[in-house]
């Protein structure tokens, strides 16, 4: 056979093992996987010393188009994601504007991606108290799953849900068979210990992070939970940062219930005091945690109690992220260029198999959000979504290296055991650490699987 793509002797990272393999690449998708090939195609790689993943599905960014491509849009996320070694990210619901939570803004924000991004994309709908007659169309648009918040999102046009709407939106969201994505902090803690806070002239970096306790998230997990379990609808807690969460969801489990759960690289890398030190950078909800949380936690993900490994990069314009009472800035983690880099990193340090990094970025994602049949592992028939790594060749974070579109990070300074040499997507090469971000490379719109 005569290949598009042909990559020679690279470490193949598949489901159950890391092997030395050439990969095949023929309209899009992996025709052969074998000790010899042909060696007739238009390109070859030669992966020599290097390590092939499939390539890291995000399943939760904020690009912000439309209306905020100050923070961050389509082409500059899409490309920031690809210097990261990921081919597929879900764009969540509530930034643009308007949010995403009707088909006809769904629609508007699918041809803006389909023009804009540079790798594959999927889209959020959003649950939010005026639209609930809205979930059913969105679903049908094609909507990835919905996304709601269980306490204030920042955003004053996508409301967080009350419980009368949060069941309701259940039960909708249940007959789709569509999954729900939860923000999981109480609004009643967060917002009476903030305004406590804050009427005390306390406004500090300790005082945002005790204005959102442990158990701000695990009332609020807990309650989803109950909630669910009556409606049956199919739940995914985005960005836990506590032990006690993951116990609870790891308990529904096994009780047969259909849920999984996401932490991000922020929770597993930095704790509190990095925040302190940090500064504003480092602000998020659910805040850094203490450091027996973030070490708990690595030891969850260790254990196979954590489901994926997505950015929630959340940008911003500076400006935004600048004030002197902590509650008053942005808060938001950009970091969606390290997500995979962060995997491999804590999976080399912990001496675990390299297969669970595929797990935790592309696997699980694609199983879960019903993308598997084209997605998630590297395997013949699939969609030829790879990322080259370079597992001995470190990789410094400074501004000048920032593919996003405001240049500042929490992970700025940090050194990376790894780094990421190429990525493909579908068969075209989308990024490469020697000449950037191919402008021509054109990501595809993905629907769930019905």
């Amino acid at each position: 056979m005569s290949y598009d793509l042909l990559i020679k002797n690279g470490d193949v990272v598949l489901p159950d093992e890391v092997k030395r393999l050439n990969i095949g690449i023929k309209n899009g998708k992996i025709a052969d996987l074998g000790d010899v090939l042909s060696n007739q195609a238009k390109q070859t790689i030669d992966a020599e010393g290097m390590t092939v993943f499939p390539g890291m599905i995000d399943v939760h960014v904020h690009f912000d188009e439309p209306g905020r491509e100050n923070w961050e849009g389509f082409e500059t996320g899409s490309a920031m994601l690809a210097a990261g070694g990921c081919t597929t990210f879900f764009d969540m619901p509530l930034n643009g504007i308007p949010s995403t939570v009707t088909q006809a803004a769904f629609v508007d924000k699918v041809a803006i991606g389909e023009a804009k991004s540079h790798i594959d994309f999927g889209l959020w709908g959003g649950l939010v108290p005026e639209h609930l007659n809205d979930l059913n169309d969105l679903a049908g648009a094609g909507a990835i799953g919905f996304k709601a918040f269980l306490s204030p999102s920042g955003n004053p046009y996508f409301h967080s849900v009350d419980d009368a709407s949060l069941l309701e939106g259940m039960k909708r969201i249940a007959r789709t068979g569509a999954v729900l994505a939860l923000h999981s902090e109480s609004a009643p803690l967060v917002t009476f210990l903030q305004k406590e806070k804050e009427s005390e002239g306390l406004t500090g970096y300790d005082d945002y992070a005790a204005s959102r306790p442990v158990q701000a998230e695990t009332e609020a997990v807990s309650r989803a939970l109950t909630f669910a379990e009556v409606t049956g609808c199919p739940l995914h807690f985005v960005h836990i940062s506590t032990v006690k969460a993951v116990a609870l969801i790891q308990a529904a489990k096994k009780r047969g219930q259909d849920v999984t759960l996401e932490t991000c690289p922020h929770y597993l890398l930095y704790n509190h005091q990095d925040f302190c030190k940090a500064g504003v950078v480092g602000k998020c909800a659910p805040p850094l945690r203490s450091e027996a949380e973030r070490s708990g936690l690595v030891d969850l993900l260790l254990q196979g109690r954590i489901d994926m490994i997505s950015s929630d990069h959340s940008p911003c314009e500076w400006k935004d992220k600048q004030a002197e009472n902590i509650f008053s800035a942005w808060g938001g983690i950009s970091g969606g260029q390290f997500s995979l880099l962060s995997a491999i990193e804590i999976a080399l340090t912990h001496h675990l198999p390299l297969t669970k990094v595929a797990d935790w970025t592309a696997k699980r994602p694609a199983e879960r959000f019903r993308l598997a049949a084209q997605k998630g592992t590297i395997r013949e028939g699939a969609d030829a979504d790879l990322a080259i790594v370079a597992l001995d060749k470190p990789e410094r974070v400074t501004k000048d290296k920032l593919y996003q579109k405001n240049k500042f990070s929490l992970y700025e300074g940090h050194t990376f055991s790894s780094s990421i040499q190429l990525t493909i997507n579908r068969g075209n090469i989308v990024y490469s650490k020697a000449d950037g971000i191919n402008g021509a490379a054109a990501g595809k719109w993905l629907c769930p699987e019905k």
